[in-house]
């Protein structure tokens, strides 16, 4: 697992760390297994990167990949500049605040995000976590309408959600045009139900790439291998 320090102010992995005293949302579980497990390309986007950390992973694994992380959010983009600015890939991770609606750039190999998920509840009175966990700020609708403006034709959009929105997330996929292309199951004991998944879509039909996973389990080490000290 990752070291950390004074409460989590920062997690140390293998090639980088990643600072977050300024976020919302602290580096956890959902965004190193989707960092570990989606697929990349030469360019890749990060939507709702927070701390950096998946933009950071992807940047690891794709040696040739230019990304960037995109926010919505002031302190988290600041915070996402530095980390990427001390790690060994600051020349290929470039961190922008805007809104995935207003970017425009070339076709983009691969997108990875993982949306906000809060969509009936609540907002929080904290409005730096409203920003980074409700889905007032990116609906699924509009994600998946940017995702499919902005991938090439054989680019591929890759989420992390918990079980309670895979559903809706899915319906959205639909509407717009995408197909499931690979979706990971992720429970946290083998006996109860899958908590999250791992989810990637493309513009085009295929053989499904289904399967399960345990956190802690053999599966979830081989993932994560390359990261956690």
């Amino acid at each position: 697992m990752p070291r950390f320090k004074m409460a989590n102010d920062y997690f140390r992995f293998k090639q980088f760390t990643v600072s977050q005293a300024r976020c919302a949302m602290k580096v956890g579980t959902d965004g190193t297994l989707l960092g570990a497990w989606a697929r990349g390309g030469c360019r890749v986007l990060d939507i709702g990167t927070g701390t950096g950390l998946i933009a950071l992973m992807m940047a690891q694994r794709f040696p040739s990949a230019q990304v960037l992380g995109i926010d919505i959010d002031p302190d988290a983009v600041l915070q996402a500049k530095a980390n990427a600015a001390s790690s060994p890939f600051a020349e290929r991770v470039s961190i922008e605040q805007t809104d995935v609606k207003c970017l425009f750039a070339q076709p983009l190999d691969a997108i990875v995000c993982n949306p906000p998920y809060f969509v009936d509840s609540l907002e929080c009175p904290d409005s730096q976590r409203t920003l980074a966990r409700h889905a007032a700020t990116l609906s699924y609708a509009d994600l998946m309408a940017n995702a499919w403006r902005l991938l090439t034709d054989d680019g591929e959009l890759s989420v992390v959600i918990p079980f309670d929105c895979k559903a809706r997330l899915e319906t959205e996929a639909v509407i717009q045009g995408f197909f499931k292309v690979r979706e990971w199951a992720v429970k946290t004991t083998p006996h109860k139900m899958p908590r999250r998944y791992l989810l990637s879509f493309g513009k085009h039909a295929g053989e499904l790439d289904r399967g399960e996973g345990v956190i802690g389990s053999q599966w979830y080490n081989e993932l994560t291998k390359d990261f956690y000290l």
